[in-house]
């Protein structure tokens, strides 16, 4: 199924770290430099999509009319999505839509989060029908275990070791290295991530993100407004966006995995949660896994950036380390992943980052990305996923 496509005309960002400010003067400053980025005044704004952040109050929960309100009313039309960690892909759906039916030419969409320390957790409240709220009060299994256990399916299953994981955090290190927007922009090198404290075997704090607080923002018009002014640049467009859930019987954490004790007892299923992400970004776009130059995934810890590889299609099972090894992944190598520097060098602002992956992507078809420039991509994709059944995947092309 191919979709009609819409142009991203402008991105904008606010640096991550650990600010401790209102998220919204992040997602203000973000969307200033989008619109400045794309040659459009406020008043010319059609729509307004909202990231939603859980952790900032009832402002948080009503983002697209806390941002139109704080960049001054003008009666412009708003929503507000929230999926977790795909809430930034869902507000760029509907901004997307807005276009393709004929509502508005111009749509500005909007994340920004301020986070407390330590990880992320489900809000409080009895969820007994969300596998990720009973993962963290039946299992005891918050994300750093969450992400151990998958780390230790590779190790049981392909044989991945510590110093493979590692190689996925210098990687990312050296793409930050160069991104000024990055929280972490510093190289580390594989005995430094070995060294670090053991966070939840086999993962060390290295190989783990931070939670952050920054701020994202896109935006998206029709073809014609784009043409009408985007001047001699590279056009990007939106060739797909995914916001599938889970097939049952796979819950969003595909419960039989966590049993690790045994590979030889491990059941696989033949398409997973989070290939079905990729599959139907793919299916929207027309293009396949062969097609992609450059990508931006979802890497909570090393080991998570290597699944995703596969679940990607860019390499069968068991294949991923020899990727990293062989720098496949990296910056001058066949497909770079994570060019940015990834959530290893951002952290988790939850409601931006599915936005910054797409601004990252849009530097790279662009050719603007400076020493992180990935060559000369033409397509780029996303990957997340988030609880209680959210996955998301944006394919831009130009």
């Amino acid at each position: 199924m191919s979709v009609e496509q819409v142009a991203v005309l402008g991105v904008g960002m606010h640096p991550w770290g650990k600010w401790g400010r209102n998220f919204v003067e992040y997602g203000v400053a973000a969307a200033r430099d989008a619109l400045a980025d794309a040659g459009v005044d406020w008043r010319d704004v059609g729509f307004v999509a909202g990231a939603d952040t859980m952790r900032n109050g009832y402002p948080g929960y009503v983002a697209g009319a806390t941002f139109a309100q704080a960049l001054g009313w003008t009666g412009v039309p708003v929503t507000s999505a929230y999926g977790a960690c795909a809430s930034g892909a869902m507000a760029l759906e509907a901004a997307r839509q807005r276009i393709l039916s004929g509502m508005c030419d111009v749509a500005l969409v909007v994340g920004a989060d301020t986070t407390p320390k330590g990880f992320l957790k489900p809000n409080a409240g009895e969820r007994t029908d969300d596998p990720d709220w009973l993962r963290f009060r039946l299992l005891g299994a918050t994300n750093p275990t969450y992400f151990a256990l998958y780390a230790r399916r590779r190790v049981d299953l392909y044989g991945a070791t510590p110093e493979d994981f590692a190689r996925v955090k210098v990687k990312n290190s050296r793409h930050g290295a160069a991104n000024p927007y990055a929280r972490f922009a510093k190289e580390v090198g594989i005995d430094d991530v070995l060294a670090s404290p053991l966070v939840a075997s086999p993962l060390r704090l290295l190989d783990i993100c931070a939670t952050s607080d920054g701020g994202a923002a896109v935006v998206l018009t029709s073809m014609d407004y784009a043409r009408r002014h985007a001047g001699s640049d590279p056009l990007v467009r939106v060739a797909a966006i995914s916001t599938v859930t889970p097939t049952f019987p796979n819950t969003v954490i595909e419960m039989p995995n966590f049993a690790t004790d045994s590979a030889a007892g491990l059941p696989v299923p033949d398409r997973t949660f989070k290939q079905a992400i990729g599959d139907a970004a793919y299916a929207q776009a027309g293009l396949g896994p062969d097609d992609v130059d450059v990508a931006e995934v979802y890497d909570l810890s090393t080991a998570l950036e290597l699944d995703w590889y596969e679940d990607l299609g860019f390499c069968a099972p068991g294949e991923a380390e020899g990727l990293v090894r062989d720098g496949v992944t990296e910056l001058g190598g066949q497909l770079p992943v994570n060019p940015s520097g990834g959530l290893a060098c951002f952290g988790e602002a939850v409601p931006a980052q599915a936005l910054a992956q797409v601004c990252e992507l849009t530097w790279q078809l662009r050719g603007t990305a400076g020493d992180r420039q990935a060559g000369s991509p033409h397509v780029g994709i996303t990957a997340n996923q988030g609880l209680f059944g959210h996955g998301s995947s944006v394919i831009v092309t130009r």
